[in-house]
């Protein structure tokens, strides 16, 4: 296995990245993971434009990450050990508007996760 082919990349997934069929498509494997959670923020609801996105999921309408930075706040999920290469595929397979942002997640484990633009976290003054 060469480096790029490692497992050395952790996704958390909240939302369709989790459903076998859609790893099927965008992975060509079922993804094994565990249960973890992203504390300090809560889902909104959003409808994504992007036709391909859409007929991959089965749905406009999804849940995006809000930022609270309220303790009592939590996104539950799944975190994913994945390629180098699966990361990208991930990437690829986004809605337009999505980025890719580190996060720490309760475990204490650092992992990608997508969402829509989140507001910055920094203090402006």
């Amino acid at each position: 296995m060469s480096s790029n082919e490692e497992y050395s990349e952790r996704l958390f997934s909240y939302g369709t990245l989790q459903q076998e069929p859609v790893q099927l498509a965008t992975f060509g494997r079922k993804l094994n993971g565990t249960s973890d959670a992203l504390v300090g923020y809560r889902l909104k609801m959003m409808r994504i434009d992007d036709r391909d996105f859409i007929v991959a999921s089965g749905t406009a309408d999804h849940r995006n990450l809000a930022f609270t930075g309220n303790t009592e706040d939590v996104v539950d999920g799944t975190v994913f050990t994945i390629t180098h290469a699966e990361l990208e595929q991930a990437d690829a397979y986004e809605p337009a508007g999505y980025a890719r942002h580190l996060v720490q997640l309760k475990s204490g484990l650092n992992a990608w996760v997508y969402s829509a633009p989140l507001p910055s976290t920094a203090d402006p003054s």
